[in-house]
């Protein structure tokens, strides 16, 4: 898969088939959109492009930008549209310029211009351009005059995807690891930067791998213990690892410890080499249990090998 981050610098496209949105999460009901769009491609010998924004489209039209939460960073959106195999993604930088251009220009100068596309692929109650003037009927109205087939996305599709993403992110919230994976299509992941803790968890006999994750708006798990699979990767890296170890996860405050700031451990089994400062990238298969504050650390380390034995029945 190609990436575009200059919509001015685009190549020419073969029968370009195209379709546009934010596509947070890539799940299960944005995946009928995407089939869609590859089977017109195939049709017609065409070319898959997705066009995406960043930043998120709220950040810059919404008053409410703290009620961003996104399921996907930029670059997890990337690798998991390169795994479905679209042939282009084009990110496009939302700016209060772009959101203001008229209707009819963003369809001539930015849709038609850039894109020359065959076939658009759109939602009923897709919205652009000032005042959110432009949308399907218009796209209708000008297809004739240049020269593009239009195909819409079905009202029940659209539907499933806002209810799919609203039901990840609540289950996220609120530990139902299981329903948010269902619904995704694939185990919720995550990258962050290992840094330096306060080393407990080496006393214990289970070293963890401390993470900070780089990216504010992305959706972290509710706080408790969880089985997960991870592997080491390059901030630029373009695909998702095929090899990952396994391990088990706790997000939370550590009551039992100090219950001061949350944290984010991974404690890999079988690995015990340094990596301070690379790049996680932890897969979240199981939600295990609660965090729970034990009276004595040593109730603490038998919790904690019982944790152990389900996550390795689970793999």
């Amino acid at each position: 898969m190609q990436v575009h981050s200059d919509p001015s610098r685009l190549p020419q496209f073969r029968r370009a088939v195209i379709t546009i949105g934010t596509f947070d999460g890539v799940h299960n009901g944005h995946r009928q959109i995407i089939e869609t769009l590859q089977k017109e491609a195939r049709r017609i010998d065409g070319e898959t492009v997705i066009i995406t924004f960043h930043p998120h489209p709220r950040k810059v039209v919404s008053s409410t930008i703290l009620g961003v939460r996104l399921i996907n960073t930029l670059d997890e959106k990337r690798m998991l549209l390169e795994q479905l195999g679209i042939d282009h993604l084009v990110v496009v930088p939302f700016t209060d310029a772009f959101a203001n251009q008229e209707a009819e220009s963003y369809v001539a100068d930015f849709l038609v211009k850039l894109f020359n596309p065959h076939s658009i692929i759109i939602g009923y109650d897709h919205r652009f351009g000032r005042g959110r003037k432009g949308d399907y009927q218009l796209l209708e109205q000008l297809a004739p005059k240049y020269n593009y087939e239009l195909l819409e996305i079905p009202r029940h599709v659209l539907n499933e995807i806002a209810v799919s993403s609203t039901r990840i992110r609540e289950s996220l919230l609120e530990g139902r690891q299981a329903e948010a994976n269902r619904l995704l299509g694939y185990p919720f992941f995550f990258c962050g930067q290992v840094v330096h803790g306060d080393k407990l968890g080496r006393k214990l006999g289970y070293p963890t791998a401390n993470l900070r994750v780089l990216d504010e708006e992305k959706i972290i798990p509710a706080n408790g213990i969880y089985a997960v699979t991870a592997a080491l990767i390059e901030p630029d890296q373009q695909q998702l690892p095929d090899n990952r170890m396994k391990g088990m996860m706790s997000i939370g405050f550590r009551p039992t410890v100090d219950g001061r700031k949350r944290v984010i451990e991974v404690n890999l089994f079988d690995f015990a080499s340094e990596i301070y400062d690379q790049h996680l990238i932890v897969f979240v298969e199981k939600y295990l249990r609660a965090e729970i504050k034990f009276d004595t650390l040593d109730d603490l380390i038998k919790q904690m090998e019982q944790d152990k034995l389900e996550t390795l029945e689970l793999f």
